[in-house]
């Protein structure tokens, strides 16, 4: 079974690409290289996703994938975008992230939102490539849900009649920003690109 290393210690992360990758296997960075961390200085997900892998890929000389990912509220004016993981502070406190929207968006009923995904794959003595995935939905007035991590409880899917953290792995898998950027990821792989 072929390794797949994924520049990220962000467990759900790593569960959406097992899921998604089943027959890989899918390692963190975490699992080779302790305290790996990137700072995100990029002001797209583009930027940041391509920091993330070419370090990686350079400090283990071999292909890796990161990605950088986050919530666009449109009548936030896309926040919180780049900043989704620390948007209520460096803590990286998912409760506290999904509040700060709620309570700015307060009783607004433009409540349009999409979850991006821009995945970058580098190897080296390769050019970097990058793959990005959306998936359109609303902004709740409340959590509903158990599953998934982040925005999820307040990420409502029109389509599936429920909220990002209602649906199974699954579920999520086949629809998820994540999921169709990592489509693009396997097409391009599999030469189809």
């Amino acid at each position: 079974m072929e390794d797949i290393v994924i520049a990220s210690n962000n467990k759900g992360k790593i569960n959406d690409f097992k899921v998604i990758f089943p027959d890989f296997n899918v390692i963190s960075i975490s699992e080779i290289i302790e305290d790996f961390d990137v700072e995100e200085t990029g002001d797209t997900f583009e930027a940041n996703a391509k920091l993330k892998s070419e370090a990686a890929a350079k400090a283990l000389n071999k292909r890796v994938i990161a990605d950088d990912s986050g919530l666009e509220v449109f009548a936030l004016n896309g926040e919180p975008g780049v900043y989704s993981a620390r948007y209520a502070g460096t803590a990286k406190d998912d409760d506290a992230n999904i509040e700060k929207v709620l309570s700015k968006l307060g009783g607004s009923t433009n409540r349009s939102a999409q979850f991006v995904c821009v995945i970058s794959m580098s190897a080296p003595n390769e050019e970097t490539v990058q793959f990005k995935g959306t998936v359109q939905g609303e902004i709740t007035l409340n959590k509903i849900g158990e599953n998934g991590f982040g925005y999820d409880p307040i990420f409502y899917i029109d389509d599936k009649n429920k909220t990002m953290a209602q649906l199974t792995v699954e579920e999520k898998g086949e629809i998820s920003h994540r999921g169709r950027a990592i489509e693009k990821l396997q097409h391009y792989l599999e030469g189809d690109a």
